[in-house]
């Protein structure tokens, strides 16, 4: 790869890795078990301002994983221009998830987990620190948000 822009500010790159939660469909779920058995998925999500909402089944490795662990890796984008989100999950039944993430989900999917014939659980993650980089040259300055406070 050629370098041949200036690394963006981190204001911009802020600015971007939350246009990007606000308009990206779907967010790579990295999790791992008990025994540091990895598991990689994408999941459709929601980003509220705060948190993002996954919905899965709580038989999937990933939900396992998620109850268990209470945390994940959750990834945006390509090796090229990515953002990284390490953040803890903290999980919902249909009956306990709030009505407004599942209206908010709705409206940015157009699915609603709740209405599947097997049931799913919903998975709030708060983000505890976020990358943002836009090539090797953007390595520098790369932390967004550390131990749940935004650098930036």
């Amino acid at each position: 790869m050629k370098i041949s822009e200036q690394p963006r500010d981190p204001g911009q790159r802020k600015r971007d890795a939350l246009a990007r939660l606000e308009r990206e469909m779907d967010v790579w779920v990295a999790t791992a078990d008990g025994d540091g058995l990895p598991c990689l998925v994408p999941l459709w999500f929601l980003w509220d301002g705060e948190a993002l909402w996954l919905a899965t089944r709580l038989k999937t490795p990933t939900g396992r994983n998620l109850r268990d662990a209470g945390r994940a890796r959750l990834a945006l984008g390509d090796t090229q221009d990515v953002v990284l989100v390490d953040g803890e999950a903290e999980m919902y039944t249909s009956d306990t998830v709030p009505p407004a993430a599942v209206e908010e989900f709705l409206a940015k999917t157009g699915w609603d987990p709740r209405t599947e014939s097997l049931p799913y659980v919903w998975f709030r993650v708060r983000p505890r620190a976020v990358q943002a980089r836009n090539g090797v040259h953007e390595m520098r300055g790369r932390y967004l948000m550390r131990d749940g406070d935004w650098v930036v």
